[in-house]
């Protein structure tokens, strides 16, 4: 058994030998074929391996917030995300200095994402990307996992016996990517218990020995070496969501100077929109409160605190482009060279010039990344001009609308002030041109509204033709329109029609069906 360095300097290296048990609520206590614990340190996580003959079995990251304590002299339990284990050591000199490591996490500098980020928010926050079931939707977005596989791909120059590092690796797919574009070797940081099904299907996959997966948050763990490249998936709805564009940057501690980072820049683009419709039912779902006789209760005033709330709910879903009345503009971050501290604060001045007259209800957002490599430049964009992807559009209601003429500028601004539960609050206010009458809302990106339904209504007035003649002047249902029905049969007196069977051509669905959808968003507050 090695002797403990007690400084705990960052490597640290120890094996024990222990005997371990599994506690399960309903079942009491199982036996692991377990001989043996190595712990080492990670500065502010310890990583514990259970060993068998000195081949590892599973392993867990130990942070100041896992629950753990003693049990009589010689054990100590230790509860995981879903499980809790009791480890006997083969004496009390063991426990001891086990324990010693434990209490100097208590000690440890709190990483950068525990300063910015509330303990309630993270929680949530790696529970949810623990679920199967959620990476499963991120996976099956196929604008979003093939454009990454292709710029990856496509630029194996950028990855060929090079060291990469998947900052909030998830299932694994981004480094299973750096993998067959040639990479030597893949650091796979995931926060989650997403961690361990990583690490299921690189053993499955057979790429132990050219992934190592690291159970932990990439601002609290160390790497043995620089890196080539990073590759990463940090966006969020509206781009900035989630705040890990953050985390994304500080990763750029272990790339070497002439690394790469794939995606390279994300541009934010905002443009004012008319939707009649939207507002309409939002306020409908306001004049709820309205009511005076709601089982015997007057709901009528809290209608004004209801107004305003369901107002700074920023709404996800998709929608025609023709609702736009303005070419949008954009702001630019780049992953190379911006500061962690530039995405705290994020403020946008704009100026639109509206291209026809109308009601504007508020601001429409959506953006781009671009993976800019040695060989090509791939984008990936969640326009709503392009196919769809599960992060959608956002857009930002104002509670009055604004009407504007063509020609005529829109001034205004919208700030992002970053928050402690991983989000943003969105400031929009705007006036028209020569006009003191500012119109202002605060929108909370945390709560947003998950509107999309499978279909994108056609903004009402934009029909030059008649919709009617132009649907039954197409060809195929021309000719369903003068299709002669055939009778055959006839058996009865006189007139034949006793016993006739129709047997005219089968009228196909005058509709295609919606475009897939990705049922599995998630509505708690807004993670992807």
């Amino acid at each position: 058994m090695l002797t403990l360095d007690r400084t705990l300097e960052n490597g640290t290296h120890t094996v024990y030998a222990v005997t371990v048990s599994e506690i399960n609520d309903n079942s009491g206590t199982s036996s692991l074929d377990v001989t043996g614990m190595s712990i080492t340190n990670q500065g502010a996580t310890v990583n514990l391996a259970f060993l068998n003959n000195g081949a590892e079995v599973e392993q867990y990251s130990i942070t100041e917030t896992t629950e753990h304590c003693s049990c009589g002299k010689l054990s100590w339990i230790i509860r995981f995300d879903a499980k809790t284990f009791m480890i006997k050591f083969a004496n009390e000199k063991s426990v001891q200095e086990f324990k010693a490591v434990l209490n100097e996490l208590q000690n440890v500098k709190r990483s950068k994402f525990k300063e910015r980020t509330e303990e309630s928010s993270a929680t949530q926050y790696f529970q949810f990307y623990g679920y199967l079931s959620q990476q499963q939707n991120m996976l099956q977005d196929y604008i979003r996992t093939s454009t990454f596989q292709r710029a990856i791909l496509d630029n194996h120059g950028d990855f060929v016996g090079k060291v990469v590092l998947d900052v909030g690796a998830g299932s694994g797919i981004l480094s299973f990517f750096a993998v067959q574009a040639g990479a030597k070797h893949v650091y796979a940081v995931e926060g989650s218990g997403m961690a361990e099904h990583c690490k299921e299907l690189i053993r499955h996959n057979k790429y132990q020995d050219r992934i190592t997966v690291i159970h932990g948050m990439i601002e609290e763990i160390e790497l043995p070496e620089e890196v080539d490249t990073i590759v990463s998936e940090p966006m969020g709805y509206m781009l900035y969501n989630e705040r890990m564009l953050e985390t994304y940057i500080y990763a750029r501690k272990w790339l070497k100077k002439s690394g790469r980072m794939f995606p390279t820049q994300g541009t934010l683009y905002l443009a004012p929109f008319s939707d009649e419709g939207l507002f309409q039912e939002v306020c409908n779902k306001a004049n709820f409160w309205y009511q005076t006789f709601f089982y015997g209760v007057d709901l009528s005033n809290l209608r004004q605190q209801a107004y305003d709330e369901y107002f700074k709910q920023p709404i996800v879903d998709t929608f025609d482009p023709r609702h736009l009345v303005a070419k949008p503009i954009k702001h630019t971050t780049n992953f190379l060279t911006d500061t962690e501290e530039s995405l705290r604060d994020i403020h946008i001045d704009f100026t639109f010039y509206p291209h026809t007259a109308a009601q504007v209800h508020g601001i429409a957002f959506w953006f781009d990344v671009s993976f800019e490599g040695s060989q090509k430049t791939v984008f990936l964009s969640t326009s709503p001009s392009e196919p769809l992807t599960h992060w959608y559009q956002v857009r930002c209601l104002m509670g009055t609308p604004l009407f504007a003429r063509p020609g005529q500028p829109i001034i205004g601004s919208v700030t992002l002030t970053s928050n402690k539960r991983q989000s943003y609050d969105v400031k929009l206010q705007m006036h028209l041109a020569g006009s003191s009458d500012t119109i202002c809302n605060v929108l909370d990106l945390k709560n947003p509204y998950f509107r999309y339904t499978g279909s994108v209504p056609v903004p009402p007035g934009n029909q030059n033709t008649s919709p009617s003649d132009s649907y039954w002047d197409n060809s195929a249902n021309n000719q369903i329109a003068t299709a002669q029905p055939m009778y055959n049969g006839g058996g009865g007196g006189g007139g034949g029609g006793s016993g006739s069977v129709y047997t005219g051509p089968t009228y196909p669905k005058a509709y295609p069906a919606s475009p897939q959808t990705y049922s599995n968003l998630y509505s708690e507050d807004g993670y992807n």
